[in-house]
């Protein structure tokens, strides 16, 4: 599987025939997911094809973009070792993008194969702690785990923050970060770094 980019020369409107592999550029991005043991954990190799086929899906198509996607569910799942939140084992929060219950929901009803199983639910406000993590184990199989960085930014960030993630991959980040609701901090930049490395961007 390979990372579908649009041509720098012609804009991002228009797709180019650029492919770049998956598997490399994901293993450089999180180095310590080229093995795993644990039955939740997923090596490189097993997450690339399911990033890459998201990025697409969304119409991701900016090296930029989908660096920054990748250094945002890299470092939230620890390469991808997780996709339930562990640390504290905060209920109903996960995926690869370890995305809080209130967007889970919406992320379920995104998703033709599971929204008529939450298409009652209007609100994840005093669910108990169960049916949150019903709501996560329908999005953390692989085929959906790995979209939900791809599907946040595109369905929860102002379109602003893709337009500066293309014109400078770190000051976007900062926005990006805003976005999501965190810091940036030093370990979140080191896996921003490798993602620009890993798809060559200066």
């Amino acid at each position: 599987m390979r990372f579908t980019v649009a041509s720098m020369t012609l804009g991002f409107a228009a797709l180019a025939a650029a492919q770049l592999p998956a598997i490399p550029i994901v293993e450089a991005i999180a180095p310590n997911a080229r093995s795993c043991s644990d039955p939740e954990c997923r090596t490189a190799a097993q997450a690339a094809p399911f990033i890459a086929q998201a990025m697409f899906d969304h119409g991701i198509f900016s090296v930029n973009q989908m660096a920054a996607i990748i250094s945002l569910m890299a470092f939230e799942s620890a390469d991808f070792a997780f996709k339930r939140n562990a640390f504290p084992g905060r209920p109903g929060q996960g995926t690869a993008n370890m995305q809080m219950p209130n967007f889970n929901l919406k992320y379920a009803k995104s998703i033709d194969s599971v929204r008529d199983k939450v298409a009652a639910i209007d609100s994840v406000e005093g669910l108990s702690d169960q049916e949150l993590n019903n709501i996560l184990e329908l999005v953390i199989p692989d085929e959906t785990n790995f979209g939900s960085g791809p599907w946040f930014l595109v369905n929860e960030c102002d379109p602003s923050v893709r337009a500066a993630l293309d014109a400078d991959v770190d000051s976007g980040f900062q926005e990006y970060m805003a976005c999501v609701g965190v810091e940036v901090t030093e370990d979140r930049l080191a896996y921003l770094t490798r993602a620009k490395t890993a798809f060559n961007i200066n």
